[in-house]
């Protein structure tokens, strides 16, 4: 039973727990509050443990579920611990300030930014889902796509295996420079959800690709 390492406790971190759970994993939570990171893994229950961030982690797939600018400085103080591992970005750098751009240059992205910080093989994934439907596995009655974009094909088929055995299907749109259509794709979803005009959008939409 392989361990999927998830850094942050807050609810993608949850959700990202819950399909990692279902997939059969351990879950290792890690939280700058070794306490809290204990408390969400007693709520989770399964085989979840926990622990520090600063402690080297015990998966081989690394799950930022954090902010974007609390991801660039977590896979730096890790440096070369993080060698060799799946880093996975779940991050949209929205500028929630005015909810109307994002962060990085049109030319980059946040994942593309994190992988020039790091050792590890960064892999853009589960940003385009919800925490809810992450915990619930399906959204509208539709079971979760997950869009994966990443330029080691180990990488990309570890959270590819990870999402399919979790019950959702992946989808692995290309090199990781494909991150800046999901980053721009989810924000683009996410002022939907804020958006008061379209009142059953309650951050319980998924994007799903029908045939």
């Amino acid at each position: 039973m392989s361990t999927v390492t998830i850094i942050g406790t807050g609810n993608m971190a949850r959700g990202i727990a819950a399909r990692a759970l279902a997939a059969g994993r351990t879950v290792e939570l890690l939280n700058r509050d070794a306490g809290k990171a204990a408390a969400v893994a007693a709520e989770l229950g399964g085989n979840t443990t926990s622990g520090a961030v600063g402690q080297v982690p015990s998966g081989d797939i690394v799950v930022l579920a954090v902010p974007f600018d609390a991801a660039k400085e977590i896979v730096t103080a890790y440096g070369e611990a993080l060698a060799g591992k799946t880093i996975v970005d779940i991050t949209n750098p929205v500028n929630f300030e005015t909810f109307d751009s994002l962060v990085v240059a049109p030319d980059t992205s946040a994942a593309e930014e994190i992988a020039a910080l790091t050792p590890g093989n960064v892999v853009k994934a589960f940003n385009t889902n919800f925490a809810g439907t992450l915990v619930a596995g399906e959204a509208g009655g539709h079971k979760l796509d997950g869009f994966i974009a990443g330029d080691n094909t180990d990488a990309t088929a570890a959270v590819a295996s990870l999402m399919f055995d979790g019950g959702m299907r992946p989808l692995v749109v290309g090199a990781l420079k494909r991150s800046r259509e999901l980053e721009g794709f989810q924000f683009l979803l996410m002022t939907l959800q804020a958006n008061p005009e379209f009142e059953t959008f309650n951050w319980n939409t998924g994007l799903k690709v029908l045939v």
